[in-house]
Protein backbone atom coordinates (compact mmCIF):
# COMPACT_ATOMS: atom_id res chain seq x y z
CA UNK A 1 0.00 0.00 0.00
CA UNK A 2 1.46 3.28 -0.94
CA UNK A 3 1.04 6.61 0.73
CA UNK A 4 -0.40 8.70 -2.10
CA UNK A 5 1.13 11.94 -0.78
CA UNK A 6 4.69 10.87 -1.38
CA UNK A 7 6.14 9.69 -4.63
CA UNK A 8 9.34 7.67 -4.91
CA UNK A 9 8.77 6.41 -1.40
CA UNK A 10 9.95 3.01 -0.26
CA UNK A 11 7.25 0.35 -0.19
CA UNK A 12 4.97 1.08 2.74
CA UNK A 13 3.80 -2.45 3.53
CA UNK A 14 4.79 -3.58 7.01
CA UNK A 15 4.51 -6.92 8.73
CA UNK A 16 3.04 -7.23 12.21
CA UNK A 17 2.99 -10.49 14.14
CA UNK A 18 -0.11 -11.64 16.01
CA UNK A 19 -0.55 -15.16 17.43
CA UNK A 20 2.62 -16.13 15.57
CA UNK A 21 1.13 -15.17 12.19
CA UNK A 22 2.30 -12.42 9.87
CA UNK A 23 -0.23 -9.66 9.25
CA UNK A 24 0.50 -7.26 6.43
CA UNK A 25 -0.48 -3.66 7.00
CA UNK A 26 0.10 -0.45 5.16
CA UNK A 27 -0.42 3.26 5.51
CA UNK A 28 -3.03 4.54 3.07
CA UNK A 29 -5.27 7.63 3.15
CA UNK A 30 -3.88 8.67 6.55
CA UNK A 31 -4.74 5.34 8.25
CA UNK A 32 -3.31 1.89 8.83
CA UNK A 33 -4.99 -0.78 6.72
CA UNK A 34 -4.66 -4.50 7.46
CA UNK A 35 -4.93 -7.41 5.04
CA UNK A 36 -8.21 -9.02 6.03
CA UNK A 37 -7.19 -12.60 5.24
CA UNK A 38 -4.05 -12.28 7.39
CA UNK A 39 -6.03 -11.06 10.41
CA UNK A 40 -8.77 -13.68 10.11
CA UNK A 41 -6.26 -16.49 9.51
CA UNK A 42 -4.45 -15.56 12.73
CA UNK A 43 -7.68 -16.03 14.70
CA UNK A 44 -9.14 -19.24 13.27
CA UNK A 45 -8.20 -22.89 13.04
CA UNK A 46 -9.25 -23.35 9.39
CA UNK A 47 -6.75 -22.91 6.57
CA UNK A 48 -9.53 -22.02 4.07
CA UNK A 49 -9.77 -18.37 5.05
CA UNK A 50 -11.84 -17.28 2.03
CA UNK A 51 -14.57 -19.83 2.79
CA UNK A 52 -14.45 -18.87 6.47
CA UNK A 53 -14.94 -15.17 5.63
CA UNK A 54 -17.90 -15.99 3.36
CA UNK A 55 -19.55 -18.05 6.12
CA UNK A 56 -18.83 -15.31 8.65
CA UNK A 57 -20.65 -12.78 6.46
CA UNK A 58 -23.61 -15.18 6.12
CA UNK A 59 -23.84 -15.58 9.92
CA UNK A 60 -23.64 -11.84 10.63
CA UNK A 61 -26.25 -10.02 8.55
CA UNK A 62 -25.24 -6.56 9.78
CA UNK A 63 -21.59 -7.18 8.90
CA UNK A 64 -22.62 -8.41 5.46
CA UNK A 65 -24.67 -5.24 4.85
CA UNK A 66 -21.78 -3.00 5.92
CA UNK A 67 -19.07 -5.02 4.13
CA UNK A 68 -18.53 -2.58 1.25
CA UNK A 69 -18.05 0.28 3.71
CA UNK A 70 -15.66 -1.71 5.91
CA UNK A 71 -13.56 -3.68 3.41
CA UNK A 72 -11.67 -2.02 0.56
CA UNK A 73 -9.46 -3.50 -2.13
CA UNK A 74 -6.01 -1.93 -1.93
CA UNK A 75 -2.66 -2.68 -3.58
CA UNK A 76 -0.40 -4.72 -1.31
CA UNK A 77 3.21 -5.64 -1.99
CA UNK A 78 3.65 -9.42 -1.99
CA UNK A 79 6.51 -11.75 -2.91
CA UNK A 80 5.01 -11.91 -6.40
CA UNK A 81 4.62 -8.14 -6.77
CA UNK A 82 1.71 -5.85 -5.99
CA UNK A 83 -1.67 -7.50 -5.69
CA UNK A 84 -5.12 -6.14 -4.94
CA UNK A 85 -6.20 -7.47 -1.57
CA UNK A 86 -9.15 -6.97 0.76
CA UNK A 87 -8.13 -4.65 3.57
CA UNK A 88 -9.80 -2.89 6.48
CA UNK A 89 -8.74 -0.05 8.73
CA UNK A 90 -8.41 -0.49 12.49
CA UNK A 91 -12.09 0.18 13.21
CA UNK A 92 -13.17 -2.22 10.46
CA UNK A 93 -10.83 -4.94 11.68
CA UNK A 94 -12.21 -4.60 15.21
CA UNK A 95 -15.76 -4.96 13.83
CA UNK A 96 -14.82 -8.04 11.80
CA UNK A 97 -13.06 -9.68 14.76
CA UNK A 98 -16.28 -9.35 16.76
CA UNK A 99 -17.89 -11.73 14.23
CA UNK A 100 -15.27 -14.46 14.58
CA UNK A 101 -16.61 -17.22 16.86
CA UNK A 102 -13.22 -18.71 17.60
CA UNK A 103 -11.45 -19.43 20.88
CA UNK A 104 -8.39 -17.72 19.42
CA UNK A 105 -10.38 -14.48 19.02
CA UNK A 106 -11.70 -14.44 22.59
CA UNK A 107 -8.65 -12.87 24.30
CA UNK A 108 -8.68 -10.08 21.74
CA UNK A 109 -12.43 -9.54 22.19
CA UNK A 110 -11.98 -9.38 25.98
CA UNK A 111 -9.17 -6.85 25.56
CA UNK A 112 -11.37 -4.72 23.27
CA UNK A 113 -14.20 -4.85 25.79
CA UNK A 114 -11.86 -3.81 28.62
CA UNK A 115 -10.38 -0.92 26.65
CA UNK A 116 -13.86 0.17 25.56
CA UNK A 117 -15.14 0.05 29.11
CA UNK A 118 -12.17 2.06 30.40
CA UNK A 119 -12.71 4.66 27.67
CA UNK A 120 -16.41 5.01 28.57
CA UNK A 121 -15.40 5.48 32.22
CA UNK A 122 -13.01 8.27 31.19
CA UNK A 123 -15.71 10.00 29.16
CA UNK A 124 -18.18 9.78 32.02
CA UNK A 125 -15.58 10.96 34.56
CA UNK A 126 -12.76 12.99 32.95
CA UNK A 127 -10.96 13.16 36.31
CA UNK A 128 -10.03 9.48 35.87
CA UNK A 129 -7.70 10.46 33.02
CA UNK A 130 -5.86 12.93 35.26
CA UNK A 131 -5.60 10.33 38.06
CA UNK A 132 -3.98 7.76 35.77
CA UNK A 133 -1.24 10.12 34.60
Amino acid sequence: MDNKKESNKEEDTHIAIFNGKSIRRGWFAEKWWFVLEDVVLSLIDSEDVKQYINKMKQRDEMLSKAWVQIVHTLPVQTDGGKQSMNCADTEGIFRIIQSIPSKKAEPFKRWLAKVGYERVQEIENPELVQESR
